[in-house]
This record gives structure tokens, sequence and C-alpha cells, in this order.
């Protein structure tokens, strides 16, 4: 891995984790692109590669985490609050509780899931085949919206529940993760800004876990020392800077338009990659 592909994929992460498309179904494509033109065979993947992927998904993680900052740190009293009184009237405080929820079901589909979907990387058409499914659950999910007459601003039990299971499924390349939660919460009935604003509330325990837990578990620290710091240091960095602002600019976005264009987006992006990888192989 060189610097100038480390922040080529930062720039990818830092777009696509945020927008309803599929991080990491775009880093799939990227990292395979750069194999095919430079003849490296598709079936490898080094363990560096697998590392800069979580650390750039915790370049993201600090964008949300900064962005969000003060919604963080009014849940997390308002669920300490409501933990040491018994008393779950507090908005926030049910938030932070369906937040909870909502991992705990993640972690449950998901699991039995990372197998398959690792293997995933190494079959970037099936990957394609995923996107072109989720970018009609993009705008199936703006159809539903769309004929829901009082659309909902707070987020109940049952759809952190749905919410939750569907951010388990996209535990597979292709299936974007804010792709398919927002989707989730727009079939459920919630407006697009808090339904995305729910799915990137959601997002920051399963991406700290992901970036704490795969550093301790399957790291070789032996390789570590011969890892391209510079380039994985420039890759997070700029994940996180392009995060930072791809939050805040969809976030605009999403109160004032609908989510078909990524729809459109995911469908022609996923045929594309599919029939080139198919044609490649």
């Amino acid at each position: 891995m060189n610097l100038i592909q480390a922040i080529l994929m930062g720039i990818v992460q830092g777009l696509s984790e945020f927008l309803p498309i599929s991080s990491s179904a775009h880093l799939v494509f990227t990292s395979n692109f750069y194999k095919v033109f430079a003849n490296i065979p598709i079936h490898e993947q080094s363990g560096q590669e697998v590392f800069f992927d979580i650390m750039v998904h915790l370049g993201t993680l600090i964008a949300v985490l900064i962005f969000f900052r003060k919604d963080i740190i009014k849940i997390i009293k308002a669920l300490f609050n409501a933990l040491r009184s018994r008393v779950w009237t507090d908005d926030d405080a049910k938030i932070g509780l369906y937040i909870i929820v909502g991992t705990f079901l993640t972690v449950l589909v998901a699991l039995p899931l990372h197998d398959f979907a690792e293997r995933l990387v190494f079959s970037p058409s099936i990957v394609g085949g995923l996107l072109f499914i989720t970018g009609f659950a993009l705008l199936y999910s703006e159809y539903v919206s769309k004929h829901v007459q009082a659309r909902k601003n707070q987020v109940d039990f049952k759809t952190s529940v749905l919410i939750g299971l569907a951010q388990g499924i996209a535990a597979m390349p292709g299936f974007s993760r804010s792709g398919w939660t927002i989707a989730t919460g727009l079939f459920s009935g919630l407006d697009r800004t808090t339904a995305a604003r729910y799915s990137f509330l959601l997002s920051i325990p399963i991406i700290l876990g992901a970036s704490m837990v795969y550093p301790f578990v399957k790291l070789d620290l032996h390789e570590v020392v011969n890892y391209n710091w510079v380039a994985i240091i420039a890759g997070t960095v700029v994940s996180g800077v392009v995060g930072y602002l791809c939050i805040k600019y969809f976030m605009k976005f999403i109160s004032k338009f609908s989510l078909a264009f990524f729809g459109y987006y995911c469908i022609i992006m996923g045929i594309a990659t599919a029939v080139f990888f198919a044609l490649y192989r």
C-alpha cells in the first residue's frame, strides 16, 4: 500500500460511510480496481489492507463523535440519570436505550454473517449485485415514505429493533449500513432527518467495537512494524476530515431532498462493477 492509494481510499471511506452507498463496497471496488490495474491478483489481501480498512473506519468514527458530540453527551447523561432513577420518560434516555438494544441485535445478526462477508472482499461482482439491491431498497423506501401522512420525529422501541436488525444485515459489503438503516427508518414512518441522525448515532458502538476489538484479537504484532504507517495515518486523517464534511452537508441535503439520487447511483454502480469484474475474471 502506498500513500496515494491510502489517501484515495481515505476519501472513498469518508464519503461513502455516511452516504447511503456502502463504504465497504466502495473500499472493495477501489482496492480491486487498483489491483486490476497494478496486475495484482484479486484474491490476495494482506494483513495491512485489513488493518487499514479498520483504521479508516476509525477516522470516520472520530468524525461522527465530533459532529454529534453535544447529542452524545446529552444521551449519556440522560441514560445514567434514567438508570439511577429508574424513570424512562426522557427522550434522550430512550434513544440511549434503543441504541444499546439496536447494537445488540446488530451483533446478533452480523456475527453469523462475518465469515461470508469477509469472503465477499474477493468477489467484487457479487458486491456489485448487493449494491444494486441497496439501490432498489432506497428507492422503495422513498416511495413508501411519500405515502405516510404523518412522519414521526421520534424513534420508538419497535423501530429501533428493526433498524438494529437492518444494520446487522448490512455487515455484508454492498448492503449499505447507512442506506439500510435510513431506509428502514423511512419504512417505519420516520422523517429523513430523524432516520439519518439515529443511523449515525447507532453506528458509533459498532465502529468503535470493530476498531478496538480487531487490533487486540487478530493483529500480528510482528507484522505491524513493517506496515506503511505514513500511508495508514494519512488515510485515517483524510477519512475523518472528509467524513465530517460529508455528515455536515448530507444532513442538510436529506432534510430537503429524497434518497432517490443515491438509489439510482447504487443501481448504476452496482450493475457497472458487477459486469466489469465478471468480465475481468
